[in-house]
């Protein structure tokens, strides 16, 4: 029962996710996008960012490496 209630919590934050990038994407402005959020927050492709670029896109690289093997190898 309570797995089914976080499926359907899932299936809700997928679809606004859509949702949200979907309206961004016919936006067309910059910085509206998800992606365009991330580059900035990682001082990509001449966004500016205040302090530590290295730093965010370290911590950024690791969460990611931490992630791709919790989905890969089932680690908790």
């Amino acid at each position: 029962m309570l797995q089914e209630v976080f499926t359907t919590y899932w299936y809700l934050w997928i679809g606004l996710f859509a949702v949200i990038e979907g309206f961004a994407l016919r936006n067309k402005k910059r910085g509206d996008t998800l992606s365009e959020h991330v580059w900035a927050f990682l001082g990509v492709n001449g966004w500016k960012v205040p302090s530590y670029p290295w730093l965010r896109r370290g911590i950024f690289a690791g969460l990611f490496a931490a992630l791709g093997a919790h989905f890969l190898f089932g680690w908790p």
